[in-house]
């Protein structure tokens, strides 16, 4: 067996001093030590806790050597209930109502299992720390209250009824604030058709939500700097040369504001092609802060592309979070929240 592919553990006392770790010529470097393996484990002692980057996290600490042999992944192991208690904190305001955070703990357990049992199996980590999946804070984002809403709803997920035929948890989806309506996941993020995410009615989010995130101002990006990151991103845009046109195709229309959902981007060859408008906003804006949805026109201003009328913060599908408070405060339970923003589910206990 070849050494260089089994995992090796190594276990630390308590310590207050900093301890670095680097990768090269295919070996892990740590405290000193070089470990001769793609795999190092780190077993932190009671209470099970370290420390990265300035950072606590409970559990274990895995790192992966990358194939360049000189980088490293690091991947937090930890249950799925201290897991939840470091996202529900990240995700929502520890001081938001109990209700609220009920409703977040289990639509934030049922989006982890269903995002590792359908991609974890492919891959050394399951989810990410970022708003790519859910956002994960470890220890910091821990609180009494948040600890209250993760045991009180202890091994609960949502299932729905499956494109097959059967029962199954579903990705439970949410984002900040949907601006008056969630929207269908299939024109978000394509895949299967699932009932609970279909999109609703949300008359609760503009009661809540920043006013700079339920309305937001124009901003403008350099159409060359667009089109760098566009071609970046997806390389078979490469054959547009210069994008010179950004015309919607396809939007859900909610009466006083619609959703971008398609888009048609035309390069200065007179070539065409198509992006799901929420691909365009992440590639424009990773970040998000600034493009903040897809509910907005876009309008050509000579050397940028102003994105004006903008409504509402995220991708908008499954649970609006703005409106889960607004629902709590009203005095609605969990399972009323819930339902409402993921009608056609039923709730179960998976432990």
């Amino acid at each position: 067996m070849n050494p260089q592919t089994l995992t090796t553990q190594a276990r630390f006392d308590r310590t207050a001093a900093t301890i670095n770790v680097s990768a090269s010529a295919g070996r892990i470097n740590l405290a000193g030590q070089t470990f001769n393996a793609k795999q190092l484990i780190i077993f932190p002692d009671r209470p099970h806790i370290f420390n990265i980057n300035g950072s606590d996290y409970r559990g274990k600490l895995k790192l992966i050597i990358n194939p360049d042999g000189n980088s490293f992944n690091a991947i937090n192991i930890v249950p799925l209930e201290p897991y939840l208690a470091g996202v529900v904190g990240a995700e929502m305001p520890n001081y938001w109502e109990p209700a609220a955070l009920k409703a977040q703990a289990i639509a934030a357990r049922t989006y982890c299992l269903y995002i590792k049992k359908h991609f974890g199996t492919k891959r050394n980590w399951d989810v990410r720390k970022t708003a790519a999946n859910q956002v994960y804070l470890g220890i910091k984002a821990e609180s009494v209250q948040v600890w209250d809403a993760v045991n009180k709803t202890y091994g609960q997920v949502l299932v729905c009824r499956q494109p097959d035929g059967s029962e199954n948890i579903f990705p439970a989806y949410f984002s900040s604030t949907c601006g008056g309506h969630t929207e269908n996941s299939q024109h978000v993020f394509g895949g299967d058709y699932f009932e609970p995410l279909a999109g609703v009615d949300c008359p609760y989010c503009k009661y809540v939500a920043k006013p700079s995130f339920f309305f937001w101002p124009m901003v403008k990006f350099d159409k060359a700097e667009v089109t760098n990151k566009l071609i970046k991103k997806y390389p078979s845009l490469q054959k547009l040369k210069k994008i010179t046109n950004i015309i919607p195709t396809k939007k859900s229309d909610y009466g006083q504001f619609s959703r971008l959902t398609s888009i048609k981007l035309v390069g200065s060859n007179g070539k065409s092609s198509f992006l799901r408008a929420e691909d365009l906003r992440l590639t424009i804006d990773p970040t998000g802060w600034k493009l903040k949805s897809t509910i907005c026109q876009i309008v050509n201003m000579g050397k940028t592309w102003a994105f004006i009328s903008g409504r509402g913060y995220g991708h908008g599908v499954g649970l609006c979070q703005c409106g889960a408070q607004a629902m709590a405060r009203e005095g609605k339970s969990p399972s009323q929240i819930l339902l409402h923003y993921y009608p056609g589910f039923r709730i179960v206990n998976v432990y």
